[in-house]
C-alpha cells in the first residue's frame, strides 16, 4: 500500500518529495514512463498537431473530396481527354472503349471535336475555324479478332447491338455534314465575283454599329409590363444565319432589354451565330438534355422557334408532364415534312403561333386530316424589320438621338450605297438586282439565272423589241390593233382593263388609274441603256446545299455574258449595306412559297420593288403592281420575271414608285412595334399572373 501512494505525486492535505534517482523505489515508479525529451521553443503545437489524429483524418478527407472534384470536373468538361483518364499503361482496355464510345455517339452534332465509332473505322468530325473537317481512321486494335477471348466478343456484339440505332444517328450526321462539306472554297477563283461582308464599312460611314446599342425596350409598353423580372427558355433548332435563328436571337435581345432573364437551348450549334449570341450576352445552356429540361422546368415560359424542335418537345414533356402549358411553339416553316415532324406534340402543347394567314390556313388543313386538335386557336405574329436595320434606312425608331436623326441617317445611308456600289464596280446606270437566302432548291436560285439570262438576251436586241413594243398591224377593215408594250401591261390594280395608248404615249411620265388614287409613273426615257446585275448570297450559309451550288457555277460557266453580270457575297448578319447597294429584290421562293419571307419586308424597308413568286406569304405581303410584281412559280414562271426584269430595268421612275409604297407598308405594318403588340396576346394566354 505504501508503494501505491508513493506512484501518485499528491497526497490529500500536503505535497510529499520524490524518492531518490538510482533508488529501487525511484527505479519502480518511472519504469513505465516515456523518456521526456528536450525540444526547442514552439515545440508543444508542433507535438499537439502530430498527436491530433482528428485533424489528419480531416485535411486526408479535404485533399480526397478535391481531387474527387477535380478529376469530374475534368471528366464532364474536357471531352478530349476523357479517354486518357481510362488509360492503363498507355492502351485503352476494349470495354472501356466501348463503352466510351457509345456515349460518345449522340453528341457528335454539337461538339466541336468528336470521335464515332462504325464499324472497322474510327470517325472523327473537327471543326477548326469554322470548317467542317470529316476524315476517317483505322480503329487501332493491336490484337488480332481470332485471339480475342470467348467473352470479349459477346462483350462487343452485345455492344454493337445495342449501339446500333445510335450509328444510324451518326451516320446521317456525317451524311449532312457531307453536304455542307466546304469543297467549295469561299474564294473568287471559284465565284467569280465574291465580295463582303461589309461591317466596317458600314461603321465607318455610319459612324454607328450594333456594339454601340443600348436597350431598345418600350418602357410603356404591355409587353413590357407583362415580361419584367420573368424567365424564358428561348428553343433554337440551329444557329444559321437564316430567319427562324435571327427571329429568336432578337427575340431574346428584346427580353433582356424589357427586364426579363432569357436563357437559350440551341439543338445543333452549325451556323455563325454563336458569338453573336455571346456578344449580346444571352445565355447559352451547355446541354440539351436533362440540364435543358431542369432550366425550362424553372421559367415561365418556353417558347419554341421552329417545327425541328419536335424530338425536344417530346422528350421534355416525357420527363415533365405538366410542361406542355408552358410552351408556346412558334412554327415558321410551311412545308409537309415539317408538319409529320411535329404533328406527335402539336395537340399537347399550349400554343401554336405561326407567321401568316396562309400558314396557318395550312396547317390547320392538315390538322383536320390527321384528327388532331389544338388545345387552343392559333395566333399569327408576323416577323418585322429590327431597330438596327430601320434606323439605317431612315425609318424612326428607338435608336434614333437628336444628332441622328431619321434625315441624318438617310443621308448616311446614300453615301453607304455610292461606297459599296464602288466596291461592287457598279455605275449609275447598273441596276442591281439582290437575292439574299441559303442557296438551296426551295429558294429558286438557279431559276432567278434562267430568267436573269433570258432577260439579258432580251435586253441586248434592241431593235426586237423595240419592233415588239411597237408592232401596228390593220385587218382587212382597215382597223388598227395596237399591241400594248410591255410597259403597259404592268399597270396598277384598280386600272382601266382596256387601255389604247400608241407609242408617242411612252413618252408622257405617268399613266392615272381608274379611280385617281394610284398612278404608275414611267421613266421619261424608256429607251435609256441600262445594264442588269445580280447579287446572290449567302456563300458559307450553313443552309446551303452544295450540289445546287455547284449546278448554279455550271450554269453560269455555260453563259458567259450573265456570268460577267453575276457577283456574290458572304453570309452575314451586317445586311443593311446590301440593301442600301441594290434596286431591285427577288424572293423566288418554289412549291408552296415562302412561309413570310422576313427578307422581304427588309428589302421594303429600303425602298426597293419586290418581284416574288405568287405563293406563300410573299403574296399575302408584296401587291401586285402596288409594292413589286408577281410572277408563277416553276420555270412557267422564268417567262415573267424575265419580263418584270427587263420592265423595272427600262423604267426606273417606276422602281422608285414600287419601292416607295413598299415602304409606307412596312411602316405601317411591319416595324417592331407592330410583331410586340401581337406577342401580347401569346404571354397572356401562356403565362401565369
Amino acid at each position: 500500500m505504501e508503494d501505491l501512494r508513493l506512484l501518485s505525486p499528491l497526497r490529500q492535505g500536503s505535497f510529499k518529495s520524490s524518492p531518490p534517482r538510482g533508488s529501487p523505489t525511484f527505479r519502480r515508479v518511472h519504469s513505465g514512463r516515456t523518456p521526456r525529451r528536450e525540444v526547442k521553443g514552439g515545440g508543444g503545437a508542433v507535438q499537439w498537431f502530430r498527436s491530433n489524429r482528428l485533424l489528419y483524418w480531416l485535411l486526408l478527407i479535404t485533399l480526397w473530396t478535391y481531387l474527387g472534384f477535380y478529376v469530374q470536373s475534368r471528366w464532364a468538361h474536357d471531352e478530349d481527354n476523357k479517354v486518357e483518364f481510362l488509360r492503363f499503361g498507355g492502351k485503352l482496355r476494349g470495354d472501356v472503349l466501348h463503352v466510351e464510345q457509345s456515349k460518345r455517339v449522340d453528341s457528335v452534332a454539337d461538339k466541336s471535336s468528336r470521335t464515332v465509332v462504325d464499324g472497322a473505322n474510327v470517325v472523327h468530325v473537327d471543326v477548326v475555324n469554322k470548317r467542317m473537317h470529316v476524315t476517317l481512321a483505322k480503329k487501332e486494335d493491336g490484337a488480332p479478332r481470332r485471339s480475342l477471348s470467348a467473352r470479349r466478343r459477346r462483350r462487343r456484339r452485345k455492344a454493337g447491338r445495342s449501339s446500333r440505332g445510335k450509328t444510324q444517328k451518326v451516320r446521317k450526321v456525317v451524311e449532312d455534314l457531307d453536304e455542307q462539306d466546304p469543297e467549295l472554297p469561299k474564294t473568287n477563283v471559284t465565284y467569280g465575283k465574291l465580295f463582303g461582308p461589309f461591317g466596317s464599312l458600314e461603321d465607318r460611314i455610319l459612324e454607328w454599329s450594333p456594339q454601340k446599342r443600348s436597350g431598345t425596350c418600350d418602357r410603356k409598353s404591355d409587353f413590357k409590363r407583362l415580361v419584367w423580372s420573368r424567365r424564358f427558355v428561348l428553343l433554337f433548332h440551329e444557329l444559321s444565319m437564316t430567319g427562324a435563328p435571327i427571329s429568336m436571337m432578337e427575340l431574346a435581345s428584346e427580353l433582356m432589354s424589357c427586364g426579363a432573364t432569357v436563357y437559350a437551348v440551341v439543338l445543333s450549334r452549325r451556323g455563325g451565330l454563336l458569338q453573336e449570341l455571346i456578344r449580346r450576352r444571352i445565355k447559352v445552356v451547355e446541354d440539351k438534355g436533362e440540364l435543358s429540361f431542369k432550366t425550362a422546368m424553372k421559367a415561365d415560359l418556353v417558347i419554341a422557334g421552329s417545327a425541328v424542335c419536335a424530338t425536344w418537345v417530346d422528350q421534355y414533356m416525357d420527363h415533365f408532364p405538366a410542361g406542355g402549358s408552358q410552351i408556346a411553339w412558334w412554327v415558321m416553316e410551311n412545308r409537309r415534312e415539317y408538319f409529320d415532324r411535329a404533328k406527335p406534340v402539336l395537340d399537347r402543347v399550349k400554343l401554336l403561333i405561326f407567321l401568316s394567314e396562309v400558314q396557318s390556313k395550312q396547317w390547320l388543313t392538315w390538322c383536320e386530316e390527321e384528327h388532331i386538335k389544338l388545345r387552343s386557336q392559333p395566333i399569327i405574329v408576323p416577323l418585322s424589320v429590327n431597330d438596327e436595320l430601320a434606323f439605317v434606312a431612315g425609318i424612326s425608331s428607338s435608336l434614333n438621338t437628336p444628332t441622328l436623326t431619321t434625315e441624318v441617317m438617310k443621308a448616311k445611308r446614300q453615301a453607304l450605297r455610292e461606297s459599296v456600289r464602288k466596291e461592287f464596280g457598279l455605275t449609275d446606270k447598273d441596276m442591281l438586282v439582290m437575292s439574299l437566302s441559303s442557296i438551296n432548291p426551295t429558294k429558286g436560285q438557279l431559276l432567278l439565272l434562267e430568267s436573269a439570262a433570258l432577260a439579258l438576251e432580251r435586253a441586248n436586241e434592241p431593235e426586237q423589241v423595240a419592233k415588239s413594243n411597237q408592232s401596228e398591224t390593220k385587218n382587212r377593215n382597215g382597223f388598227k390593233k395596237e399591241k400594248i408594250s410591255l410597259s403597259v401591261r404592268h399597270r396598277l390594280r384598280g386600272s382601266p382593263r382596256k387601255i389604247k395608248m400608241k407609242s408617242p404615249a411612252l413618252d408622257n411620265p405617268s399613266v392615272l388609274s381608274a379611280t385617281g388614287k394610284r398612278k404608275l409613273l414611267f421613266s421619261a426615257n424608256v429607251t435609256q441603256k441600262q445594264d442588269l446585275k445580280l447579287l446572290l448570297g449567302s456563300v458559307g450559309s450553313k443552309s446551303n446545299k452544295v450540289a445546287y451550288v455547284k449546278e448554279m457555277l455550271n450554269f453560269l460557266s455555260k453563259n458567259g455574258n450573265l456570268s460577267n453580270s453575276v457577283v456574290w457575297t458572304l453570309a452575314t448578319t451586317r445586311v443593311a449595306s446590301l440593301y442600301s447597294a441594290a434596286d431591285v429584290y427577288v424572293t423566288n421562293s418554289q412549291g408552296i412559297g415562302e412561309t413570310f419571307g422576313r427578307v422581304t419586308i427588309e428589302s421594303m424597308a429600303y425602298g426597293l420593288p419586290v418581284l416574288g413568286t405568287d405563293a406563300g406569304g410573299t403574296k399575302e405581303i408584296v401587291e401586285h403592281n402596288v409594292t413589286g410584281l408577281l410572277h408563277p412559280v416553276g420555270r412557267p414562271g422564268n417567262k415573267v420575271l424575265a419580263h418584270n426584269l427587263l420592265y423595272l430595268l427600262r423604267n426606273p421612275s417606276t422602281r422608285l414608285q414600287l419601292g416607295s409604297e413598299g415602304r409606307k407598308k412596312v411602316e405601317k405594318m411591319y416595324m417592331k412595334q407592330h410583331m410586340y403588340k401581337s406577342f401580347v396576346d401569346v404571354l397572356v394566354k401562356c403565362m401565369r399572373p
